[in-house]
Parts: C-alpha cells; sequence; structure tokens
C-alpha cells in the first residue's frame, strides 16, 4: 500500500512517517513546510511540498503515486490562537478538509485515517474519558476537530470509504533527538524553556479536587503515538468500510506538579516552579480510557512519563546547549 500523509514534516507527521517506512509502507508526504522539517523525514519518504487544500495538487499526488490511503496530519492545533482567529482553523480545518475528501472521493481512494484532538470532549468531570463520553469543546480548535470527524464519517459512509478518528491525549518526547518538538506550545516543552533561560516553571493553579490540587493530564509518546497509527492503517487496510473512533492515550494520569518535577529532575535544574491563577477553561482531570484501543486492535502505549521527557530534553539540547549550563549535576 502507499499511504499519503499530509503534514508528514511535522513533529508527529515525521514520526508517523518513519514507523511507517520502518514497517514496509510506502509512504508520500505532502506538507507546505510552514511548521513541518525536512529533514526529519527518512530517506525512503518521498516529498511533495505543497498545501493539502490545493485540489489540482491532490489530484496529481494521489493518482500520481496510485495511493491507496491517506493519514490527514496537517491542521492549525494552537488553542489560543483559534479563539483570536476562529475563521482562520474554520478555512484551515475544516474548509482544506474539505478539499482533501474530494479529491480522495475522486481518486478512489478506500482508506482515510483523520487526526483528531481530546479537544472535542472540552471539560467532562469523569474519572476516565470514553469514546461514548459526550463531545462538548470549548474553543474553536475542539469544534473544528469535531466538525473534522463528523465530516470524515459522513464522507466514509456516502463512499464506501474505511474511516477512523483518533482522538490524541498530550503527546510528548522523541524517538530521537533529531525528531523532537521544535514549537514552545505544550507543556513540556514549555518547561524547557523557562528553566533555560532561569525562570520558574508556572503552575496554573494548585487548589482543583485532585490528589495535589493540579491538574491531571494523560501523556503518551509520540513514538506510541506513531506506533498507534501503523496499527490503526494496518486495521484498515484489512477492513472494508466502517469507522474506528480512538482515544489513543496511557490511561494513566499524571499531574502537573509531578511532570515538573520530573522535568526538574531529568533537566538537573531545581527551580522550583511557582503557582498562578486558573486559566478559564482547564478541566480538573482528563485522562482517556484506552480500553476500545486495546480491544479492537491489542495495542497499548509502552513508554511512560520519564522517557518522555528524557528523549525531550535530550532534542531539547540538541537545539539549545545552553540548557545544559548551570543545570546541577550537567548531562542527566
Amino acid at each position: 500500500m502507499t499511504w499519503l500523509i499530509t503534514g508528514g514534516a511535522g513533529y508527529i507527521g515525521a514520526h508517523v512517517a518513519r514507523a511507517m517506512v520502518a514497517a514496509g509502507e510506502r509512504v508520500v508526504v505532502l506538507d507546505d513546510r510552514s511548521t513541518g522539517v525536512v529533514g526529519r523525514l527518512p530517506d525512503a519518504v518521498t516529498l511533495v511540498e505543497g498545501s493539502a487544500a490545493d485540489r489540482a495538487l491532490l489530484d496529481r499526488v494521489l493518482a500520481g503515486h496510485a495511493v491507496s490511503g491517506v493519514v490527514h496530519l496537517a491542521a492549525k492545533k494552537q488553542v489560543g490562537e483559534s479563539v483570536e482567529q476562529p475563521l482562520l482553523y474554520y478555512r484551515e480545518n475544516v474548509a482544506g478538509l474539505t478539499v482533501l475528501l474530494e479529491a480522495v472521493v475522486a481518486a478512489g481512494v478506500r482508506r482515510f485515517l483523520f487526526s483528531s484532538s481530546a479537544a472535542v470532549y472540552g471539560v467532562p468531570d469523569v474519572d476516565l474519558i470514553t469514546e461514548e463520553t459526550p463531545c462538548l469543546p470549548i474553543n474553536p480548535y475542539g469544534e473544528t476537530k469535531l466538525t473534522g470527524e463528523w465530516l470524515v464519517r459522513a464522507t466514509g459512509k456516502a463512499h464506501g470509504i474505511s474511516t477512523a478518528c483518533l482522538r490524541y491525549f498530550n503527546v510528548a518526547g522523541a524517538a530521537e533527538p533529531g525528531l523532537a518538538d521544535t514549537g514552545v506550545f505544550n507543556i513540556v516543552p514549555m518547561v524547557f524553556d523557562r528553566l533555560t533561560r532561569g525562570e520558574a516553571p508556572r503552575i496554573f493553579g494548585d487548589d482543583y479536587p485532585t490528589p495535589d490540587g493540579t491538574c491531571v493530564r494523560d501523556y503518551i509518546h509520540v513514538a506510541d503515538l506513531a506506533e498507534a497509527h501503523l496499527a490503526v492503517a494496518r486495521k484498515l487496510g484489512v477492513r472494508e468500510g466502517g469507522d474506528l473512533t480512538l482515544n489513543v492515550g496511557r490511561g494513566e494520569g499524571v499531574s502537573v506538579r509531578e511532570l515538573i518535577d520530573v522535568i526538574r529532575e531529568v533537566s538537573g535544574h531545581p527551580v522550583e516552579p511557582v503557582v498562578e491563577p486558573r486559566r478559564p477553561g482547564d478541566a480538573a482531570k482528563a485522562v482517556a480510557s484506552d480500553a476500545r484501543m486495546v480491544r479492537e486492535l491489542g495495542w497499548t502505549a509502552r513508554r511512560d512519563v520519564r522517557s518522555m521527557v528524557e528523549s525531550a530534553w535530550e532534542g531539547w539540547c540538541l537545539r539549545h546547549p545552553e540548557a545544559r549550563t548551570g543545570a546541577r549535576g550537567g548531562r542527566p
């Protein structure tokens, strides 16, 4: 099979591309390089530079490479930015997806894997979030992901396409240092950034109804996430029609304070975090149930939080060697 991965030069996309190539799949990556890094990709990947919303380009790529399945990762994904620019997010994440699906239908592609998010759930008050937990997103980013799921499922049902929507929880780590996240938008690189600049990590609220008062989240290693994509892609390759909607997490909660403690230990930076007021919209707890993933695919995440932090730190230090300066004990 030949898989087209949109956004495949990005942080998650490059890991998915490498996992697929390592498993013997043929991979074509379509990326506009707005955030992607071409150097992340293995040599066996065919790279096409351009937008996943360019219909003429899509038609050429799907036909020219005999694409049999699509993994759609290209999207805008910053919550705060989505609140400030909702039109941009709906245009990129929904209108762009519509163009891609039209091209997929026209080309006769029969497998489509959609990158969704736990943001579709909003702030549910449950111990474990299952795929049946009501979806009540609280920001435009989450809304566009939920709308994308509806669009993917409806298209699949109408045109006989096997579809899957993967709801990611909190992604961290790196399979190797050169593949680490280059953005400073998620909690792990945000803490790294503050420690590197000699500033205290921030905790937004310590009065939540959790064991230590800080928010609890489910973190998954990006290498595990890539392997989950491979498992789902292979499932789609042997089934005709139907839809899979799956949480991708570890089913284990880690508090913000616990995570920062691991980061401080691994990095050798002993700076104590500071507590600031709560941020609006933060749920006290958001932990995935992975029961459906285990049942449907026999797959479960293997890597723990410490391995996520250690691998992410090595990648951070590759780009920010000054981060080791002043770290107690030097290299972890």
